[in-house]
């Protein structure tokens, strides 16, 4: 009788097995096929925006275990991104560092893509990655665990490991020799027929091409314009658009060419130490010239009111002269 239970629990296990086999996912995504689905994706987000396509991808073939977690499966999430305060989108709780952690939840994943994209351009903390070369791919890595994407020690070599096991570095060499992010605005038309410097980039939602200088975000404004629909097209508050620009709301759309749609940084970039005045120039369009607030460049160089320098007059923009 024992040898009869015991020969009958044996068989009631390998259905079990049998049946829990059957019923397990069988359309799990190797990495070569999440590779090949996402990385035009990335491309793209890596022209639009400088972050370099091969950090994309490893990025989001760590976070989602290849497109395969629970999170990217059912929430379309990809990096592992949580809620913080200044999400206003869907909300799905995973247990992570700590239980029940709020993780944004996406439509698509082509959403979850422009949203990574998003977050490390908008957050200040990121800031430093974008004076790396898209071809830096370890510099990136490295940067993301120091700004603390990432609690896992190890996630920088996680990264790389991902990159040149899979070779993705290849990734950040297809799209065309672009200009500096990070190279000062060209603020008056070029009588030049030479190609405009001025790195545009098209943002999907909206008309107006977005560039990046001194890593902050910039329209080139077309005939027609208003701050209001600018405003409006960006989902700002009306005020914004002058705040960022360093403009009275009294001020005539017409006069400016570029326009900033996110406030501009304390400091120019580093290839930018200072600037030498030209006849004409004042320090607003020096402050738009090189991204940096209008109230900060007048507190590096000691100038107090609306006095313009004059020409030939050396401007510190990094750091206050003594």
């Amino acid at each position: 009788m024992n040898r009869q239970l015991s020969n009958t629990f044996v068989v009631l296990g390998l259905l079990i097995s049998l049946f829990a086999s059957a019923q397990a996912p069988s359309n799990r995504i190797s990495r070569e096929d999440y590779i090949n689905k996402y990385k035009d994706l990335a491309i793209k987000e890596m022209k639009r925006t400088g972050i370099p396509a091969s950090i994309t991808m490893a990025q989001g073939i760590l976070e989602s275990d290849n497109g395969n977690s629970n999170l990217a499966r059912k929430s379309n999430n990809h990096f592992g991104i949580k809620c913080h305060s200044d999400w206003n989108g869907k909300r799905v709780y995973h247990h992570d560092d700590r239980r029940n952690e709020c993780f944004r939840k996406y439509k698509t994943v082509y959403e979850s893509y422009l949203d990574h994209s998003a977050f490390l351009v908008d957050k200040k903390r990121y800031a430093s990655l974008f004076e790396l070369k898209t071809t830096d791919y370890k510099g990136w890595a490295k940067g993301l665990k120091k700004a603390g994407y990432a609690t896992d020690p190890h996630y920088a070599k996680r990264l790389i490991q991902i990159i040149e096991e899979n070779k993705l570095y290849q990734l950040d060499t297809k799209s065309k020799k672009r200009s500096s992010k990070n190279e000062a605005i060209k603020t008056t038309p070029s009588k030049s027929s030479k190609k405009s410097v001025d790195n545009f980039t098209i943002n999907p939602f909206n008309s107006h091409e977005v560039g990046y200088n001194n890593g902050v975000k910039y329209i080139k404004t077309t005939k027609g314009d208003t701050f209001e629909g600018i405003s409006e097209e960006f989902g700002m508050q009306p005020w914004e658009i002058y705040k960022y620009n360093d403009l009275p709301n009294t001020a005539n759309i017409d006069k400016y060419r570029h326009l900033y749609i996110q406030t501009k940084r304390g400091k120019a970039h580093k290839k930018h130490e200072y600037h030498m005045v030209k006849k004409g120039e004042t320090l607003h369009y020096i402050s738009q010239k090189y991204g940096i607030k209008l109230k900060k460049l007048k507190r590096f160089n000691n100038i107090k009111g609306d006095n313009n320098p004059k020409a030939g007059t050396r401007l510190n923009l990094r750091r206050r002269a003594k």
